[in-house]
């Protein structure tokens, strides 16, 4: 158990450090269970961490809150694996990379670890500053992961990447600059959000 802890977090540090290195190991293997079982795992693992932080903050944990927590977060973060691997393949053909549906998975599912984190930072937002501070952090990290994520491990070319990823930047600008940014930050965290709103 300490072998494979210290393996997470040395992987962990490989991708922050020199995500090329770390991407381009990944080949496709035939066990896209494996990516599967580990978005269900990162995300109760939020979805857990989540529910302590409401508690720890006061809030009356309901059934529906538990049900939420353990169920629906992890059932959520399987098909958001999916969603952004459907993503991820039309990004890499736009970029001339892989066409390989296993390698945008198992490319993503690497870079699962983030969502508890994410998760546990937006329930963390107490004030309309603190929203807007984590979502840009947050959004901006997406953005460079997804960077990575196509350039290393899909092996698109980097001028037309930076020029897709220069796209969906340009979109989150406009969400942010527009009233479509309450929706977004709903999503997020509905307290902190109807601060914005005061």
């Amino acid at each position: 158990m300490k072998k494979k802890i210290k393996n997470a977090f040395k992987r962990i540090k490989n991708l922050i450090v020199n995500p090329k290195r770390y991407f381009t190991k990944i080949v496709a293997d035939g066990n896209l269970e494996e990516s599967m079982l580990k978005a269900f795992l990162y995300g109760l693992l939020g979805g857990i961490l989540v529910l302590l932080i409401r508690l720890i903050g006061g809030a009356t944990i309901t059934l529906g809150s538990v049900f939420t927590a353990i169920i629906i977060v992890p059932v959520l973060a399987v098909t958001l694996l999916f969603v952004m691997g459907g993503l991820m393949m039309l990004v890499s053909e736009i970029t001339g990379g892989e066409r390989d549906w296993e390698i945008a998975i198992k490319g993503l599912a690497s870079v699962f670890f983030i969502y508890p984190v994410i998760l546990v930072l937006n329930a963390l937002a107490f004030n309309c500053t603190s929203m807007w501070v984590i979502s840009l952090l947050v959004d901006a990290y997406i953005l460079f992961l997804f960077y990575n994520l196509s350039v290393y491990c899909m092996r698109g070319k980097r001028n037309n990447v930076i020029l897709v990823i220069g796209i969906f930047a340009l979109f989150m600008a406009t969400v942010y600059i527009s009233d479509y940014r309450i929706g977004w930050f709903m999503l997020k965290n509905t307290g902190a959000t109807l601060a914005c709103l005061l």
